[in-house]
């Protein structure tokens, strides 16, 4: 209510004073048509008599362009546009309404123009005079700053920030340099402070100017210039935060509070994913749709996600209580008005998904469930399998005989060429998804993809605890490699995999380059406030059992098709013998219920020709 007076008032105030400004115009306008003297009598009259209406149809033109949608504050180009339509339209409209009405002799046509061109005068200085007071404190620096500022990034970011460091920031920051990429920007002044030099001579630039930190202000950076930068502000040894990236800025107006450290996610972060929202909501929109491992990383991404496209229910299937509990938690207060259901049970339990199909009637599912942990699922194949394997089964099984429309198998990099128990389950879960994409009506849709930056489990998070603990962080190769996405790009790009796919293909999801984990933990380190070698060790421990040097995304075999979409890829598998398959999986089966993990090695090894465990699979 207080904020609402104080715009009325406000805008009250400047409409009083644009009318103020009409008499002002109008009579200069004959004064100045005659010479600054005396206005003869008979147009003194005449213009008296005419003012009225000229004021009505003013008003009209001053509310009808919308001139006090603007601020004073922040009065610029936009503004000044809106003044120039009102006093054009109403100069237009005095002339035709005096034309009508008087004989034109008796009033000078020159008074017109003379009178429009006035009040833009009387109109537009006062609201950028306004704005230039408030500003002036850019060319005044604040007698004892606390923190000398540099910004990188001379564009409208960086612009709107150093206007916001001057103005709202109680004298605690003192914005005294640019630098920027662009040659052309060099030398050059943008609110009276210096563009001084490129990125890279960043360290020089904070000697000269005393600077105490760097601000980056260049929210459309893509990682591999965000890394270069963060570099040259590193060799600095100033501290240094950032403006979060372009579509995590939704404010209008860039604020201190906005900016914040940078984080790995910056460094590794890759362009905004580009979706066709319009053929995932008509996928997804009043559908009833299922996650499974819906309080994971992933699946709790999928929810998230899925919430916003307004499923007619969401059901959520997890294992672990608390995860359960906290998206539930978090859906019902951020879409309390959707039907959401939360269940507790395990994929594998077949009449537990029997009974939970039939009565939630999911249309489409995402099957996030997986045991995912690679040197743990090394020496424990049966429980691998029964997971990740026969978990998947159960519940296609389940959704085809609900006749659900779609599933969606969320599969990894390391079901490619496996090493790992791990992968090999994943992999042999995408031979079953496309082995029965053949004989149902339900679509069968897999994707492929690597490590989700930040994910439970993940290296991110071991990372950030061996930092806080003061170390050593523990690298397994100085070589080793990983793929790397974000979790919301992840997410989308399964939902539209699952929105576009007709059954029985496995997508691939675009990782971009594979990042040296090396790199990775001397970044984190770095970021930390803490220097890789010095203050934080790295030490080297050899890969875990089951890990690759490098993963892959594709089998040779594999003919990569393009799709539509720029990170969506189409892996055209080779056939599988059904038959057989089938066979093989009821073996392997009776194996597991039996607790015959050789046996059951044996077949995996069969099934997945080219599967080559780097360490023993079973002998728990």
């Amino acid at each position: 209510m207080i904020d609402w007076f104080a715009r009325f008032r406000n805008r009250t105030a400047a409409f009083v004073h644009d009318l103020c400004m009409v008499p002002v115009a109008w009579f200069g306008a004959f004064w100045l048509r005659f010479n600054l003297e005396i206005i003869p009598e008979a147009f003194l009259w005449r213009a008296l008599a005419l003012f009225p209406v000229i004021w009505l149809i003013h008003a009209a033109m001053f509310l009808y362009f919308g001139l006090y949608r603007g601020v004073w504050r922040f009065a610029s180009m936009p503004d000044f546009v809106r003044i120039l339509k009102a006093v054009a339209a109403a100069a237009l409209v005095s002339v035709g309404f005096v034309f009508a009405l008087t004989q034109m002799h008796l009033v000078p046509r020159s008074v017109f123009v003379l009178h429009g061109l006035l009040l833009l005068l009387l109109l537009g200085t006062p609201r950028f005079l306004y704005r230039w007071a408030k500003d002036h404190r850019f060319y005044v620096h604040p007698p004892n700053p606390r923190n000398r500022v540099l910004i990188v990034g001379a564009g409208s970011a960086g612009e709107a920030l150093a206007r916001e460091l001057a103005q709202n920031s109680g004298g605690e920051y003192e914005p005294v340099a640019f630098v920027d990429d662009d040659p052309g920007k060099i030398g050059k002044e943008l609110r009276g402070l210096r563009v001084a030099a490129q990125t890279p001579k960043i360290p020089r630039i904070v000697s000269r100017y005393a600077v105490d930190q760097i601000f980056i202000a260049i929210p459309s950076v893509s990682s591999e210039a965000m890394q270069r930068i963060v570099a040259h502000c590193e060799a600095s040894g100033k501290p240094f935060r950032t403006l979060p990236p372009l579509q995590d800025l939704l404010s209008g107006r860039v604020t201190i509070q906005e900016l914040r450290k940078v984080s790995i996610e910056d460094l590794l972060g890759r362009e905004p994913v580009s979706l066709d929202w319009e053929t995932i909501r008509r996928e997804l929109s009043g559908r009833r749709v299922l996650v499974s491992g819906g309080g994971g990383s992933i699946g709790s991404e999928l929810c998230r996600q899925v919430a916003r496209l307004e499923p007619a229910a969401l059901i959520i299937v997890e294992h672990s209580e608390f995860n359960l509990y906290r998206i539930d938690r978090e859906l019902r207060e951020r879409w309390p008005a959707m039907e959401l259901y939360t269940y507790l049970g395990d994929v594998h339990d077949a009449g537990f998904l029997d009974h939970l199909l039939q009565r939630a009637r999911p249309e489409v599912v995402f099957h996030a469930a997986a045991y995912k942990h690679v040197p743990m699922l090394q020496n424990q194949l049966r429980e691998a399998l029964r997971n990740n394997l026969f978990g998947t089964i159960s519940l296609a099984e389940a959704a085809k005989r609900q006749g659900c429309r779609t599933f969606v198998l969320i599969s990894t990099d390391k079901a490619v060429n496996p090493v790992s128990v791990m992968g090999a389950s994943k992999r042999l879960a995408e031979m079953y998804c496309q082995h029965v994409s053949t004989q149902t009506a339900t679509r069968f849709v897999i994707v492929r993809f690597g490590n989700v930056l930040d994910s439970a489990g993940s290296v991110v998070p071991l990372f950030r605890q061996q930092i806080a603990a003061g170390g050593p962080v523990t690298v397994t190769d100085p070589n080793v490699t990983r793929y790397f996405m974000t979790l919301q790009e992840a997410s989308q790009l399964i939902l539209q995999a699952g929105a576009v796919g007709q059954g029985g293909e496995i997508f691939v999801l675009d990782m971009g380059t594979p990042i040296n984990i090396k790199y990775l933990a001397e970044q984190m380190i770095l970021l930390s406030g803490k220097t890789p070698g010095v203050d934080i060790r790295i030490d080297i421990i050899g890969l875990r059992p089951g890990e690759k040097l490098h993963e892959e995304l594709f089998y040779k075999q594999e003919s990569i098709m393009p799709t539509a979409y720029p990170k969506l890829q189409l892996a055209q598998q080779y056939g599988i013998d059904s038959q057989r398959f089938a066979a093989s999986l009821q073996a392997l089966r009776s194996a597991c219920n039996v607790y015959d993990e050789e046996r059951a090695a044996a077949l995996v090894s069969e099934m997945v020709p080219e599967f080559r465990a780097a360490s023993p699979m079973c002998g728990r």
